[in-house]
């Protein structure tokens, strides 16, 4: 069962931001193009996140500082030692303790605004469209292809803006899927890569990086800031500090979203 947190301010007019939120957001609502119609966006939408562990929890750190409404978490396991040199969620003083638990006490501790709902749990074929029906935005953080391709074709099926982020060593990737409108995560990757272990070289401050860029991902296809990363692959050199974007195609033997409706 997941775990839910409340916050006090969803009593509040949804119309309306409070004292307490203008005084919060202050330094954000002069964004250019954002201002307090992109605040209540923000409050009223539900971000997916999985998984939460370095670039997730980036993703998540971000999300609840500006002001998201609810975030659902999905992460099996407790947390390890050698987690901690990118997991910014975590402490040393919770290893053993599930990371989701960790998760609910620092957005808590950072913003008692934000809704958090848990799932102690990886996503799967079975449980992805169930784990990410009622969101708004998807961001997949997992390391493992065959949950990144799930969480896939969760959001084609549903229709779901999905933001896919991921790191290995120093180099960073992040892709945006508008399903029935761009390529899909298949239409990039139609044979499942190599297999990963679960151990491989990370610096936190790459998977910090690419987290918090995913977050901002997800606050412009809230609040319609900008343009998207769609139909193209963002791919960040941080050895060299090299960065380009390669522009992919939508593929019309996609197994995923040949089917997708398109949408306007």
């Amino acid at each position: 069962m997941p775990r839910v947190t409340s916050a006090e301010s969803l009593g509040s007019d949804p119309g309306e931001l409070t004292a307490e939120e203008r005084e919060r957001y202050a330094w954000q609502l002069d964004v250019r193009g954002f201002g307090e119609e992109g605040q209540r966006r923000l409050r009223a939408a539900t971000v997916f996140v999985s998984r939460i562990g370095g670039v997730g929890g980036a993703v998540v750190r971000d999300l609840a500082a500006a002001g998201v409404g609810r975030l659902a978490l999905a992460h099996a396991g407790a947390i390890r030692r050698d987690d901690l040199n990118r997991q910014t969620l975590m402490t040393t003083e919770r290893i053993g303790e599930l990371r989701t638990e960790s998760a609910v006490e620092f957005v808590r501790r950072l913003n008692p605004n934000v809704v958090v709902e848990t799932f102690a749990e990886n996503v799967t074929d079975e449980n992805s469209s169930s784990l990410v029906r009622g969101s708004d935005v998807i961001v997949s953080a997992a390391p493992r292809f065959q949950e990144r391709l799930a969480m896939n074709r969760a959001a084609v099926g549903q229709g779901t803006p999905l933001v896919d982020c991921a790191m290995y060593e120093l180099e960073a990737r992040l892709t945006t899927v508008l399903p029935g409108r761009s390529a899909c995560l298949n239409c990039l990757y139609p044979e499942l890569p190599d297999q990963w272990n679960r151990r491989f070289p990370v610096i936190g401050a790459v998977a910090s990086m690419i987290g918090s860029l995913a977050a901002m991902e997800a606050i412009k296809l809230i609040t319609g800031l900008g343009t998207p990363a769609a139909d193209r692959i963002c791919i960040l050199d941080l050895r060299e500090m090299r960065f380009q974007s390669v522009g992919i195609a939508r593929s019309s033997d996609c197994a995923v979203c040949r089917s997708a409706p398109p949408k306007p």
